[in-house]
């Protein structure tokens, strides 16, 4: 067995990494986690298999069994796969991807996606770049790129990957009215590259064109915007309550007090756009990604 640079386990040319760590705040998460550790280690003993050959059957390093089985790492949907197999449990420890599916994510999006997922209209604001509904996995995973500190690689492709989960919002039924603003600068520069940022404008006008959305950018030539404490969202929700969430106001926690208003005037008048977003108003746009 040979170990690389985390510590992890390689049997053999096995695959490293095969789930996330949990993160070190995530207490309702670390509790779902430890309990399908247990499971699977209960599964491990109930075959007669020593970690060291679970993990070879599984093609994995022994140390990285015992942080699955210890709940230190969160198993990805393929390790939840080969272990029902390698240990014949039937289906049972399969099954139990549903119970982990939520976890994959870091607890901040979780709770955004919960809020998402319940709201029937929500309004946003994008100041910086493409909000992150609108954004296409290859944009996303470019933005956690440039973050600094820097991301590990495995936190990446985490984020990015709650980022599209939280996209499903888009084929709900009955479907939430979905009204966008983006900062015109957040259309013209191109992260990630020409040909990212190209395929990131096709698809807001793909997006655009459901019924339920509205998308529309905010000129950069204004003498007064509402905007400048940066992205900003409000979700309502069918009992008529509603939460906010702006960034650098109240950690950018969403906030549901009735307080909040007043608190944080900026939800109170959103940036007027004098652009919508429509085929015609993007002829200066996607020549641009092409030409230049």
């Amino acid at each position: 067995m040979s170990v690389v640079g985390d510590g992890t386990g390689s049997v053999d040319g096995g695959v490293d990494e095969p789930g996330w760590e949990v993160e070190p705040d995530d207490e309702s998460g670390a509790a779902v986690v430890a309990a399908v550790g247990r499971q699977i280690k209960a599964w491990r003993e109930a075959a007669g298999m020593r970690a060291a050959e679970f993990g070879a059957a599984m093609g994995y390093g022994e140390d990285l069994i015992y942080k699955v089985e210890g709940g230190r790492r969160i198993p990805r949907p393929e390790f939840m796969d080969g272990a029902d197999g390698v240990l014949g449990a039937g289906g049972k420890l399969a099954a139990m991807k549903a119970d982990i599916a939520e976890v994959w994510y870091p607890e901040k999006i979780r709770e955004l996606a919960r809020l998402e997922a319940a709201a029937v209209e929500l309004s946003a604001y994008g100041s910086h770049n493409i909000h992150g509904l609108l954004q296409t996995e290859e944009y996303a995973r470019a933005l956690f790129g440039m973050r600094r500190p820097a991301y590990s690689q495995d936190e990446v492709e985490r984020l990015v990957a709650a980022c599209v989960a939280r996209q499903s919002i888009f084929s709900r039924s009955p479907a939430p009215e979905l009204s966008f603003v983006q900062e015109e600068v957040t259309l013209r520069r191109h992260l990630g590259g020409r040909m990212v940022w190209r395929r990131q404008l096709e698809r807001l006008l793909e997006v655009s064109e459901l019924r339920h959305v509205e998308i529309q950018v905010m000129p950069t030539s204004r003498d007064e915007h509402a905007g400048m404490g940066g992205e900003m969202q409000v979700l309502k929700f069918k009992d008529g309550s509603a939460v906010g969430r702006s960034e650098g106001d109240f950690g950018s926690r969403p906030v549901s007090d009735p307080k909040y208003p007043r608190m944080c005037p900026r939800l109170q008048e959103r940036p007027r756009p004098r652009l919508a977003l429509a085929p015609a108003a993007w002829a200066g746009f996607v020549p641009y990604a092409a030409g230049r």
